[in-house]
């Protein structure tokens, strides 16, 4: 039988658990692992315990997540290896009230070290001359729709109502999304998935009542021709934008349809 042994130094009520390198198989990692986490947690009323490990020793990521560990954050190139290779170092932790065993403690655990993606919802509104809606951000050049991010816990739709109302003040109410797009990664930006809803044509006396509402990011709004769009909008943003304009629906990569 393989010797294996877990250390846990404490300071206070948290823990943080060490191990000499050593090749050892997964499941004598896993039960040493389990033990002295249950062992720690209960026997020093721990309310959390971590473990510092490099990203390419997959060996104990699978023992830390059967073990009810959930991955909480990545350092980049943190640590060097071998032949002074770098390597990011993973930061699992496992606090006393998780649930451990279970489909919960299973959902849990792979919630943390699945992939997520930004989920992003706009809104294209019109005027009675046909001209787009769009947002003069303080942090960028190009011009944006109204919308923003959507908050985690939120639906597309009401994250984009919540964000119209806070950049330009219109009260709305959404119903399917004309365009749900693809992004590929850009400008140090990850992938995401964007809804843009139609928020059709406005009344003459609204269309000219809106304002900049949110100081903070936006600096003016402006109705701009759809013609304008090139010089105003990202390639990809007046893509989408005149292929919603033509009335197509559905599913699009990149601004392009499937």
């Amino acid at each position: 039988m393989t010797e294996f042994s877990v250390q846990v130094e404490i300071s206070g009520d948290v823990g943080v658990l060490r191990w000499k390198e050593q090749r050892v198989d997964a499941e004598t990692l896993g039960k040493a692992v389990s033990l002295a986490a249950d062992d720690a947690i209960i026997a020093h009323q721990l309310r959390r315990l971590q473990v510092d490990l490099p990203a390419n020793d997959l060996v104990a990521r699978r023992a830390l997540q059967r073990c009810g560990f959930r991955l909480e954050g990545r350092l980049r190139s943190a640590q060097r290896v071998g032949n002074d290779d770098l390597v990011d170092v993973l930061i699992y932790a496992r606090l006393a009230v998780d649930p451990v065993y279970g489909a919960q403690g299973f959902s849990g655990v792979m919630n943390s070290v699945l992939p997520t993606k930004r989920m992003i919802g706009h809104a294209v509104f019109r005027d009675q001359d046909g001209r787009v809606l769009l947002t003069e951000t303080r942090y960028k050049a190009d011009w944006e729709l109204p919308g923003g991010i959507v908050e985690a816990g939120e639906s597309p739709r009401v994250g984009t109502e919540r964000e119209v109302m806070e950049e330009v003040g219109l009260a709305v109410s959404f119903r399917q999304a004309a365009l749900i797009d693809w992004m590929p990664p850009y400008l140090g930006w990850s992938d995401a998935v964007e809804f843009i809803f139609d928020g059709g044509t406005l009344l003459p006396d609204v269309a000219d009542g809106i304002t900049a509402i949110d100081q903070r990011e936006l600096v003016a709004v402006h109705w701009v021709d759809p013609v304008d769009l090139d010089e105003r909008v990202t390639e990809l943003s007046a893509r989408r934008i005149r292929l919603l304009l033509s009335g197509f629906t559905g599913m699009t990569e990149d601004g392009h349809p499937l």
